[in-house]
C-alpha cells in the first residue's frame, strides 16, 4: 500500500469487524462471519462502524479484488492482451473471448465482489438505523460519511458485475433480512439507476479529499462524482438486452450523459482539490511505493495492497507489467500481459509521453540490462517491480491499483458535451486539449488538431481514451458501451495484417530490429526508451524506417524480429490470435460459471453459453 498510513489501515484490515450476518438461503451472497460483536452494538460506537466500513473495503483487495478485473476480466481490447495460448478454462479463455462456463477466473471474483455487497448491506442498513446518525446527534456526519463511503463501495461491486455479466441478482438488504430462497435477478440497467440514486445521496455525505484528511483509498466527494459519471455513461450506452440477444441503448440516453456532464463539471471545477498531474509517468510511481508523486490528487480513488497475501495484497508488477529476469537484482516479475502490436504505433512517433510508460518495449535480462523486445512480445508497463523497493522472490509486491483518476473525468466531461449538444463545445474542445497537453509536454507543435464536428469529436475521444488509459481496464468497457468492440476488433484485424506485410501506414516498419543490450537506469521511461542501443540510431527513428531488411544482423548486434514476429496465428489463429472468439451481441458478457447458476436458481445463464 502507498500510503502515508499504511500502518493505521494494516491495523484496521487485521482487526476487521466483518459483521456478516448468516444468509438466508444457500446463495452465493452467504460470507463467513468471523466478528464476535453483533451488528447493534457495531453501529452504536464510531470506531466499531469504521471497522465495519474496512471489511468492505477489504473486499476490493487480493487476487479476487480489483486486480482480477484489471488484468483478467478487462482483457482483451486493442490496446492488451494476456500472454499465453488459448485454454478454455483459464485467464487465455478470458482474453480471447472464449471462456468456457466452468472457467476458474469466473467465481472467485464473482463471489467476491457479492461479499462486499453483503458487507456493504449490512453497514449501510446498520448505520441507517444507528441512533449515532440520528438528527441531531453529535456524531450524525461521521456517520453519514461512512453511509457514503458504503453506497459509493456498493455501487463499484454492483457496477463491475453489469459490465461483465448484464443482469444479476441484486439485494439491497442484509441476506438476515430477506426471507426468500434465491434472491431474484434484476435487468442491469435497473441496478444502474439504482446506484445513480445511491450515489447523488453519497455525494452529500462524503467530504472533499483534502477536508476528509484520508487517503484515496477511501470515497471522497470527487471520487464518488466521478464514479457516479462513470456509471451514468455506462447505463447511457449500449447495453446487452437478453430478450433479443442484441446490445441496445435506451432512447433517453442524453439524459444519463446530462448526469455525467454534471458530475465531472463539478469536479473540474474544484481544482483545489483534483487536477491532472503535470507529470503522466508519475501517476503510477505513486502506486508503487510509500512515496507519493501525487500533488494534485489525480488519482481519485485507487485501491490499497498491503502484507504479502492472497486476500489483502497484488501480483501487480509481478504477474503483469515490464518483463524482468529473475536473476536480475530486482528479481523476476511481468509478462502475463502483451501489447498488441499495432497499439505501439498508435502513438505519435516522438511526440507523447504516454507510450513510453504504458508500453514495455524492452525487458530487463539477467544481467539487468535491458533489452528491445519482439514486437509480438511487448508487455503493459504502468506496473514494474523495478519501482517497488521489493526484491526477491516474493510474488506479492504492494502494488495499488488505480480505479478512477481526473483525467477520465476531463475525458468523460468533453464525450458528454458533444453528445448533449450535437458538437463541442469551447470547454468540450479545451479539456481535450487539456489532456494532450500534457502527452505532449515539450513536443506541443505536434499535437493534433482538435475536431469542431460531432462526428469528428467522438473519434477523437475514442482515440484518446485508448492512449491515456491502456492497462487500465477502461478500454474494453468503453468499446462495450459505445457498442464499437465487434468494430475495433476487425479494424485491428485488419492493421495487424498491414503491419505484417508492411503495407499501408506501416510501409516504412522495420522487419527486423539489431540491437545491444543496455544499462537499465530505472529514469524516466522516455529517456529509458531512447537510450536502448539500436543499430541505425535511436529507436525513436529505427522502429520507424526499413532498416536492411535481413535477419543476418551486424557485427556486434543482436536481431530482433519485428514485423518478422508476426503472423496470421498472431491475428486470427486458434491459439494466439486476437480476440479469436469474440461474437458480436453474445461476448459482450461472461458466462455465469457453472456454480453459480446452482447457487442460485433464478439466475439464469447468459444467452449462447
Amino acid at each position: 500500500m502507498t500510503l502515508h498510513n499504511k500502518k493505521t489501515m494494516a491495523g484496521l484490515f487485521a482487526i476487521t469487524v466483518a459483521l456478516v450476518s448468516t444468509s438466508s438461503c444457500k446463495k452465493y451472497l452467504e460470507v463467513e462471519n468471523p466478528s464476535t460483536i453483533s451488528q447493534e452494538a457495531a453501529f452504536k460506537s464510531t470506531s466499531y462502524a469504521n471497522t465495519a466500513l474496512i471489511g468492505v473495503y477489504n473486499q476490493l483487495c487480493g487476487d479476487n479484488g480489483a486486480t482480477k478485473e484489471g488484468t483478467i476480466w478487462a482483457l482483451s481490447a486493442d490496446d492488451f492482451k494476456t500472454s499465453g495460448s488459448y485454454s478454455k478454462q483459464d485467464r487465455r479463455g478470458v482474453s480471447m473471448y472464449g471462456a468456457a462456463p466452468d472457467n476458474g477466473e469466473l467465481s472467485g471474483g464473482f463471489l467476491q465482489l457479492y461479499s462486499g455487497i453483503e458487507r456493504a448491506n449490512i453497514c449501510i442498513s446498520g448505520i441507517r438505523k444507528s441512533p449515532l446518525y440520528a438528527e441531531g446527534a453529535a456524531n450524525q456526519k461521521l456517520m453519514g460519511q461512512y453511509l457514503g463511503e458504503a453506497l459509493a463501495l456498493r455501487a463499484w461491486f454492483y457496477l463491475t458485475l453489469v459490465k461483465n455479466w448484464g443482469n444479476v441478482v441484486a439485494q439491497w438488504e442484509p441476506s438476515a433480512n430477506i426471507t426468500e430462497l434465491d434472491a431474484p435477478v434484476t435487468a442491469g440497467s435497473t441496478i444502474l439507476e439504482h446506484l445513480l440514486d445511491d450515489l447523488k445521496e453519497a455525494e452529500t455525505l462524503v467530504p472533499w479529499i483534502k477536508e476528509a484528511g484520508y487517503p484515496d483509498t477511501r470515497f471522497t466527494k470527487g471520487a464518488v462524482k466521478g464514479l457516479r459519471a462513470r456509471i451514468a455513461l455506462f447505463r447511457g450506452g449500449y447495453l446487452m438486452d437478453k430478450e433479443s440477444h442484441t446490445m441496445l441503448r435506451s432512447s433517453n440516453y442524453k439524459d444519463y450523459y446530462k448526469i455525467a456532464y454534471d458530475e465531472c463539471k463539478e469536479v473540474m471545477a474544484r481544482r483545489d482539490q483534483h487536477d491532472l498531474n503535470p507529470v503522466y509517468e508519475n501517476i503510477f510511481k505513486s502506486l508503487h511505493t510509500a512515496t507519493r508523486f501525487d500533488p494534485t490528487n489525480e488519482l481519485l480513488f485507487e485501491v490499497g495492497a498491503y502484507g504479502a497475501g492472497s486476500r489483502t495484497d497484488t501480483k501487480l508488477g509481478y504477474y503483469n507489467g515490464i518483463r524482468i529476469n529473475s536473476n536480475s537484482r530486482f528479481g523476476g516479475g511481468g509478462g502475463g500481459e502483451l501489447c498488441i502490436a499495432t497499439y505501439f504505433y498508435e502513438f505519435d512517433q516522438i511526440g507523447d509521453v504516454r507510450r513510453d510508460v504504458t508500453i514495455g518495449s524492452y525487458e530487463i535480462n539477467d544481467s539487468t540490462y535491458k533489452v528491445l523486445n519482439p514486437l509480438n512480445n511487448m508487455t503493459d508497463a504502468k506496473f514494474r517491480r523495478s519501482w517497488t523497493n521489493i526484491i526477491g522472490t516474493t510474488q506479492t509486491l504492494a502494488v495499488n491499483w488505480p480505479v478512477l483518476r481526473f483525467a477520465d473525468v476531463v475525458l468523460m466531461f468533453a464525450e458528454a458535451d458533444n453528445e448533449l449538444n450535437g458538437v463541442p463545445s469551447a470547454d468540450a474542445q479545451n479539456a481535450l486539449m487539456e489532456i494532450r497537453k500534457r502527452a505532449f509536454v515539450g513536443n506541443e507543435s505536434r499535437i493534433p488538431a482538435i475536431p469542431t464536428d460531432y462526428a469528428g469529436f467522438f473519434t477523437a475521444i475514442v482515440k484518446e481514451r485508448l492512449l491515456e488509459f491502456g492497462g487500465e481496464a477502461i478500454r474494453k468497457y468503453d468499446l462495450i458501451r459505445w457498442n464499437l468492440m465487434d468494430a475495433k476488433f476487425k479494424e485491428t484485424r485488419a492493421k495487424l495484417r498491414q503491419l505484417m506485410n508492411g503495407e499501408g501506414d506501416y510501409a516504412n516498419i522495420p522487419k527486423y530490429v539489431y540491437i545491444k543490450p543496455a544499462v537499465y537506469n530505472v529514469i524516466a521511461s522516455g529517456d529509458e526508451f531512447t537510450s536502448l542501443t539500436t543499430y541505425g540510431g535511436s529507436p525513436t527513428a529505427v522502429l520507424f524506417q526499413p532498416g536492411l531488411g535481413t535477419s543476418t544482423a551486424p557485427s556486434g548486434y543482436i536481431t530482433k524480429s519485428w514485423r518478422a514476429s508476426l503472423n496470421e496465428e498472431y491475428i486470427t489463429g486458434n491459439s494466439t490470435g486476437f480476440a479469436t472468439y469474440f461474437e458480436p451481441n453474445k461476448k459482450e458478457v461472461f458466462p455465469f460459471h457453472k456454480d453459480i447458476l446452482l447457487q442460485n436458481t433464478n439466475t439464469v445463464q447468459n444467452w449462447g453459453y
